[in-house]
């Protein structure tokens, strides 16, 4: 600790204000995950890397920026990190799912604009998230109206590269985000000197595919009937993807994976037989940000699937890895991430059949459709999410809420008694 206090000293952060933080959290850790029954051994990692999550990595990327390099910190799945890693440089995600942030960004933000954008930029201007303060660049997205403004007042205070995200899918749009990439990378090449090449850039497509590819293992040992993993922990897991080093996620995920494999060979569940399966969709849950998994999975339901982009967002689709010149492999990532499916497109079709479709893969009996308070993208749509599940026979349970725990009793009881629905 006290070597962490040094280096978030040397940081520039407010360790009064950021002690606070760190007084809070493994409390809240130990309530929603070290609290759970029959955890799986390889859980241990991500204990250690949460443990010390202002500790360990921002360690590895300060270490990194002394050897020349360069950290990119990036809010969205949209981001193409092969780029960053191309490049000889780390993009790493910057969090913004604590209500301990949320008044720094109100300082600047409007109250009725969504938690997630407020704690990002509260986090950043308040000094007290060493990630924040580490990135020597930013790459924001014109995903919403909220974020756009934000990016204006935090680029007043880091440098900013802004990716103007399409609004549609035609091939008109996969071309222009094709070039949106490109400018990434002539921006990401000026900042840190290093040119991408195709050899570079193909050796980090398959670098994140993997990554990908290990999460996607994880999710499918929870479409089996005994659940070897809670959902709360598979929820970790996705957000720890966002900022841990890719190599080493990888592996590790892989080995937990092992080990959930032979758990269900075994029968091993960590819920008991009958419990009901809940799959969520909507808005992101980035981290600490384990409120809802622990209301659901503690209220006699399992979560086995998050539509989200801290879920299967995040990991559906490879890049296609066979391309050899920069121009093809540009196309490439910009059909790939065009596949994402977020609430920020019209028409969006193409989410509703995702919902649909992993309603069935992970044999889902409900799903709650989540809402950040005042994310008019995800609540609007909300009203088309409802519809077409309604239609399909599958119940849902519509939320609105924020990161505080004030409503966390009342959203107790109507998730409870949501469950309570299923079972009869």
């Amino acid at each position: 600790m006290d070597n962490n206090h040094k280096m978030w000293s040397d940081l520039g952060m407010n360790l009064e204000l950021h002690d606070q933080l760190c007084e809070v959290l493994p409390q809240a850790f130990g309530d929603v995950f070290l609290s759970q029954e029959n955890r799986p051994e390889s859980m241990d990692y991500y204990n250690m890397v949460v443990a010390d999550i202002h500790g360990i990595r921002p360690a590895e990327l300060i270490e990194h920026q002394k050897k020349g390099g360069k950290v990119f910190g990036t809010f969205c799945i949209y981001v193409p990190d092969e780029i960053i890693f191309a490049a000889d440089a780390i993009a790493t995600g910057l969090c913004g799912g604590s209500q301990f942030w949320v008044p720094g960004g109100e300082k600047v933000l409007p109250t009725n604009t969504c938690p997630l954008i407020k704690a990002s930029v509260g986090a950043r201007l308040d000094r007290t998230c060493p990630f924040f303060r580490i990135a020597d660049m930013y790459i924001g997205e014109t995903t919403c109206d909220g974020k756009k403004k934000a990016w204006e007042i935090l680029g007043e205070d880091v440098p900013m590269h802004v990716m103007d995200l399409p609004q549609m899918k035609r091939a008109k749009d996969i071309k222009a985000w094709a070039e949106e990439i490109e400018t990434l990378k002539d921006t990401v090449e000026e900042f840190t000197g290093n040119k991408v090449t195709a050899k570079k850039l193909g050796e980090s497509i398959k670098l994140i595919n993997n990554k990908r590819k290990a999460l996607e293992r994880l999710y499918s040992y929870r479409k089996n009937e005994n659940l070897p993993i809670s959902g709360a922990d598979v929820l970790m897991i996705s957000q720890i993807a966002f900022y841990d080093d890719p190599a080493r996620f990888t592996q590790m995920t892989n080995k937990l994976c092992d080990e959930l494999e032979q758990r269900v060979k075994d029968g091993v569940s960590v819920v008991p037989a009958g419990t009901k399966r809940i799959m969520l969709t909507g808005t992101p849950l980035a981290i600490p940000n384990w409120k809802l998994h622990h209301i659901i999975e503690t209220s006699g339901a399992a979560v086995v699937c998050e539509e989200m982009c801290t879920g299967t967002r995040y990991f559906e689709n490879q890049v296609d890895e066979t391309k050899d010149t920069l121009k093809e492999q540009m196309q490439a990532l910009a059909e790939r991430y065009m596949q994402i499916n977020c609430a920020c497109f019209t028409p969006n079709e193409g989410r509703i059949d995702d919902i649909l479709r992993l309603a069935k893969e992970y044999k889902a009996d409900g799903i709650i459709d989540v809402n950040l308070k005042f994310c008019n993208l995800y609540d609007t749509e909300g009203f088309l999410v409802e519809r077409a599940l309604k239609d399909a026979g599958i119940p849902v349970l519509g939320i609105e809420t924020d990161y505080t725990d004030s409503d966390a009793q009342q959203l107790r009881t109507r998730i409870s008694a949501f469950v309570e629905m299923l079972n009869n």
